[in-house]
């Protein structure tokens, strides 16, 4: 089993910045985040492999960015100029080296004024 430790979420104005952060008991093949807003389906936000390749949701370009630090199993999400349209429960998403995936227990964000 793996344990994911979520933080960072809360609320914020429009125009805003906030850092989402993961850390894994143990280290992972690929790390990231998706997201789900009320009465829509979960959706890929970015995600960031053990050897740095990344990919982003067309929605978050150049205003998020996903990073990690292999030493602590860590993945960070650092996200900018945030729309009222990013309001949801962050899901940090984790895939081990056998492909196995798991799940955090999410973290609210807001964007409001």
């Amino acid at each position: 089993q793996v344990q994911l430790v979520e933080s960072g979420g809360g609320l914020v104005q429009p125009g805003g910045s906030l850092k989402l952060s993961c850390a894994a008991s143990r280290s992972m093949f690929s790390m990231g985040w998706y997201r789900q807003a009320p009465g829509k389906q979960r959706e890929l936000v970015a995600t960031i492999r053990n050897f740095g390749i990344t990919n982003y949701a067309d929605s978050v370009k150049e205003r998020f960015t996903i990073s990690r630090d292999n030493a602590k199993n860590t993945v960070y999400l650092q996200m900018n100029s945030l729309k009222p349209e990013d309001t949801a429960v962050y899901y940090c998403n984790v895939v081990d080296f056998g492909r196995s995936a798991y799940w955090g227990q999410g973290t609210q964000v807001t964007v409001s004024s």
